[in-house]
């Protein structure tokens, strides 16, 4: 098994996380009428930037996810089924850094969503 290298990686890594998530029956409301083939390159992008320091992801993530109908615990089924596919995929110092940022990902998101829908 070998480590997260390049954006073909993280294509794989972001298409097996969503076939995997989109099976949870709850986690299916957030995605309904999303184009995932359109969207996919954003994602790719964006976690190409936080793994392989690649330049041109800009976009406020979180801002982008904030009306969207997300309940709290589902940053943990997110992060867990991340967490989950990494694993299944990849191993090495950039696969370990994909699950540190998920991780850290989650909790802010998670925080910010308690937050800001008292």
């Amino acid at each position: 098994m070998h480590d997260i290298a390049n954006r073909k990686d993280i294509e794989l890594l972001i298409r097996e996380f969503y076939s995997k998530l989109l099976t949870i029956e709850e986690m299916k409301p957030p995605f309904e009428g999303l184009d995932f083939e359109k969207h996919i390159p954003h994602i790719v992008s964006f976690w190409a930037f936080v793994l392989l320091d690649e330049e041109g992801y800009k976009t406020n993530v979180f801002e982008k996810h904030i009306s969207l109908p997300i309940k709290p615990h589902m940053f943990d089924i997110w992060l867990n089924t991340w967490l989950d596919t990494v694993n299944a995929l990849y191993r090495g110092e950039k696969a370990e850094l994909a699950k540190q940022r998920a991780s850290v990902l989650a909790f802010t998101f998670k925080s910010k969503w308690e937050h800001l829908k008292k």
